[in-house]
């Protein structure tokens, strides 16, 4: 079961690049569920990613030994869908029906915000994935899902309150 979840059914056996695959089909999961009206399955999910992971990442690595095996996604999944609740829930709580194609920078910003700061690992994530442990494996993209969530609500709040009124 833990390899199940470490692996988030697996795709983290994807390659090249198995975070990016997590992180996408992370992303095309939360779009669907927004479309479909459960909008709140995305910080909902956030929750569960998070604690499925911190469940299952030691039990993974204890079983196959390594520090942060490329497979191991969930991390990913829990900072992607992080990331994706600063967006997700406004819009939400705004109304907007369409997150897909009406509202598309809500998904798309915070996926490439997030697999920047994971990819980068400035400051705190980068202090995280440092670690060398389990936590450390989970943290790193919970802190990089926390600073793409930002970045893309204060991108937003640049273009609704700045670039929008100007070209209006």
């Amino acid at each position: 079961m833990s390899t199940l979840v470490a692996t988030f059914c697996g795709a983290g056996y994807l390659r090249p690049a198995s975070g990016t695959w997590a992180s996408a089909i992370t992303v095309a999961l939360a779009v669907a569920a927004y479309q479909a009206g459960w909008a709140l399955a995305v910080p909902a999910g956030a929750v569960l990613a998070t604690v499925l992971g911190f469940w299952a990442v030691p039990r993974y690595l204890a079983a196959k030994g390594g520090e942060d095996p490329s497979e191991v996604v969930i991390d990913e999944v829990a900072g992607q869908l992080l990331a994706l609740s600063f967006t997700v829930i406004p819009l939400w709580q705004h109304g907007v029906a369409d997150l897909f194609l009406g509202a598309w920078p809500g998904w798309v910003a915070p996926f490439l915000l997030f697999r920047l700061f994971d990819i980068w690992k400035p400051w705190l994530v980068g202090r995280a994935d440092r670690m060398g442990n389990t936590a450390g494996v989970m943290l790193d993209d919970l802190w990089a899902g926390l600073f793409a969530g930002i970045v893309s609500v204060a991108l937003a709040g640049v273009y609704h309150g700045v670039v929008q009124p100007w070209l209006g």
